[in-house]
């Protein structure tokens, strides 16, 4: 007895992971595999979670159309299982058209088996249904032949035998009968998956997708064998990765508002008559980034580059110099550490990059007046100002 399965198009398969910074864990800059687990990862959660595997079950099932004959001599004529266990590679792709590269490979096979009554085709009506299928195949199917590795677990029934086996490399794993099988059937497709996901600091916050498809079938990329037929020649695996980045500056109470003052204060041109050298004030920020980010100014006076703090009436001005140093784990496009960087305005935008997500670490405006002296012709107003807007943008 047995069935063919009229063959659908295809089996389609979602994936999906996640990459949103954690502060608890700054420096775990990786995917989160949010797929729901089914089959032998839902069964057996502590198994995969200590091989760091997933598993999907999907209702692929796979029908015998000829009787598997006792002791075969092709290991194709009765029960064997041949999976994709080697890397593939897929591109995903964000709407604004980057691309990045995702690998997969297939590390894990599994399914239910069902036939007749096996303690009737082994011709024991008393045996226990376990030792019954043992006789049948010569070996328990929670061992699995080689190369495939055991998973070590397996639920068996009179009519039925789930298994999961391990499979390390690309190669047929073969079962034998020893008796005549008039008709099989693997009721689903169960496989454990392994991913190689790309650096998401070095990604745009959104959507990433794209499809990897696998042939199921004689001599497919999941192979069966020559009698063992799919309902399903195709499975498509559909892959979305999210990037939630965060890009965030805090600036304590007061610091929108930047008064440029000598080394030591007022005292030494108020009382001595000194010009100061060097007008300048230092602004501390906290910021938290996960991805990369520019950096520039917008300036109420400037020459198209720089920033410019003048007189109203006279219009007496001198260049306003905007620097930035940033905290470790923030490096240039060169990947060196960030010291008085200068700034400047869109044109000139410079480019900064995480090496792991920076969570809350201090850094440092530096605000200097480029020639001071300017400032203090005799008459002159004794207040000067410039507006100044520092802008850090995600959008790199």
């Amino acid at each position: 007895m047995w069935w063919l399965m009229p063959q659908a198009l295809a089996q389609d398969v979602s994936i999906t992971a996640l990459f949103k910074p954690d502060s608890a864990y700054p420096h775990i800059n990786q995917f989160k595999n949010t797929t729901p687990p089914s089959g032998y990862c839902q069964l057996y959660p502590g198994q995969c979670e200590e091989h760091k595997t997933f598993s999907l079950q999907v209702p692929i099932r796979f029908e015998s159309t000829q009787a598997i004959p006792a002791n075969h001599a092709s290991p194709r004529q009765g029960a064997t299982i041949t999976v994709p266990a080697q890397w593939r590679e897929l591109s995903v792709r964000h709407e604004s058209g980057a691309v990045e590269q995702v690998r997969m490979r297939i590390t894990g096979v599994g399914s239910k088996y069902v036939t007749e009554d096996v303690r009737t085709l082994t011709g024991d009506t008393n045996a226990d249904s376990r030792n019954a299928h043992y006789r049948l195949w010569g070996t328990s199917w929670v061992n699995a032949p080689s190369p495939c590795l055991d998973s070590g677990v397996g639920y068996y029934y009179p009519t039925s035998y789930g298994f999961f086996w391990k499979t390390p490399v690309h190669a047929a794993c073969n079962k034998q009968a020893r008796f005549d099988v008039p008709w099989l059937r693997y009721e689903h497709l169960d496989f454990s998956y392994e991913l190689v996901t790309p650096n998401p600091l070095g990604m745009l916050a959104g959507n990433y997708t794209g499809s990897l498809t696998y042939t199921v079938g004689p001599n497919g990329d999941f192979d069966f064998g020559d009698v063992m037929l799919p309902s399903s020649s195709v499975l498509t695996m559909n892959f979305n990765l999210d990037v939630q980045h965060t890009l965030k500056v805090d600036i304590p109470p007061g610091g929108e508002k930047v008064q440029l003052v000598p080394a030591g204060g007022w005292q030494g041109w108020l009382q001595a008559g000194r010009k100061p050298v060097r007008l300048f004030r230092d602004q501390t920020f906290n910021i938290s980034a996960s991805s990369r980010f520019k950096m520039f100014l917008q300036c109420s006076i400037s020459d198209g580059r720089v920033c410019f703090m003048a007189d109203r009436d006279s219009m007496l001005s001198a260049p306003l110099k905007v620097s930035v140093s940033l905290p470790g784990g923030l490096t240039d496009s060169a990947g060196r550490p960030v010291q008085r960087q200068e700034l400047v305005t869109e044109s000139g935008a410079v480019t900064f990059q995480p090496g792991h997500y920076v969570d809350r670490k201090p850094g440092t405006l530096h605000f200097e007046l480029e020639k001071p002296d300017h400032f203090f012709l005799p008459g002159a107003p004794k207040q000067y100002f410039g507006g100044v807007t520092v802008i850090w943008d995600s959008e790199v």
